[in-house]
């Protein structure tokens, strides 16, 4: 089980991460705390295995600079720190406080879920230019089937037959998803969400 405590003021997103991490079998939610001022005792008291901090919390308090005392003092403690703000120097400055994984906050939670589990492994994940598209990515549930149903392998006919729409849609979704995530083909795209782990396919019908 991986122990997590997260750091963030705005209450509904705070609820909706734990809702998201409770849901799982492998990860539960410890405790949490709306000001990065008061992240490192949170965990010296809960003993956390990973600590999701925001870069900017109340009375801005500095989540990079929590996150290296906690690296200081507590140096099994993953961090993985999140932003909705695209400023470049803050991963810079995660990199250097010894940040272990950087997350934007508009990330699809099976992004989030990923990046939280890859941690844990010890493979820390920084946005590149391939990760950072799909992670500000909003596909729609449409484009999601699609998805999924090329990372099994199906080619554009079986897609159109098991979604029960036409090819000529099957290409639209294509051509949108590969805009939105900044491949040249459907297959490069397909192979690389399911070795990152961004879709789990199990290739079954």
């Amino acid at each position: 089980m991986i122990n997590i405590v997260i750091v963030e003021d705005m209450i509904l997103l705070r609820d909706a991460l734990t809702n998201t991490i409770n849901g799982q079998e492998d990860m539960r939610v410890v405790g949490s705390a709306a000001n990065a001022d008061d992240a490192p005792a949170l965990c010296r008291e809960l003993a956390p295995d990973l600590a999701l901090i925001d870069v900017v919390t109340d009375g801005k308090a500095n989540g990079l600079a929590a996150a290296a005392h906690i690296r200081r003092e507590m140096p099994d403690v993953k961090i993985v720190i999140m932003t909705a703000l695209p400023e470049i120097t803050f991963m810079e400055t995660a990199r250097k406080a010894g940040v272990h994984s950087f997350i934007y906050k508009d990330s699809e939670s099976e992004y989030l879920l990923f990046v939280l589990r890859s941690t844990m492994k010890g493979k820390g994940t920084y946005p590149g230019p391939s990760d950072e598209a799909i992670a500000r990515a909003r596909f729609t549930g449409s484009e999601m089937a699609v998805i999924r149903l090329v990372c099994k392998g199906k080619d554009r006919q079986e897609i159109a037959e098991t979604l029960d729409i036409t090819e000529s849609r099957v290409k639209q979704h294509f051509a949108a998803l590969l805009d939105k995530t900044g491949f040249d083909s459907i297959t490069k795209f397909s192979v690389y969400a399911v070795t990152h782990g961004f879709i789990v396919s199990d290739h079954s019908d």
